[in-house]
């Protein structure tokens, strides 16, 4: 079965008032495509946007110099880290 009609088989379900609706429908028709569509097309971009926001780090150049300099060339561990480390592994070993 394709991935398209697997999707198919989920609903939702929506109430609005019918100035939102009148004003989805008009869009719709701006786009040449049905309301459903129109719905579904862009609350999966505005959700694509929200996930990536939230998932998502850029550094600028100096922040990234740091963290590359950082994976190339990590600190020695201090002596909070390694009693972190032991118990860790106390509490994984039980």
């Amino acid at each position: 079965m394709s991935a398209l009609a697997e999707s198919k088989k989920e609903r939702l379900h929506l109430r609005i008032d019918a100035n939102s609706k009148r004003k989805l429908e008009r869009a719709a028709s701006y786009a040449e495509t049905s309301t459903s569509q129109f719905v579904l097309r862009n609350a999966l971009d505005a959700a694509d946007r929200m996930i990536e926001s939230h998932e998502r780090i850029v550094l600028g150049q100096k922040d990234w110099d740091d963290f590359y300099d950082a994976l190339m060339n990590p600190p020695e561990p201090n002596d909070a880290l390694k009693r972190a480390a032991a118990r860790y592994r106390e509490r994984m070993s039980r």
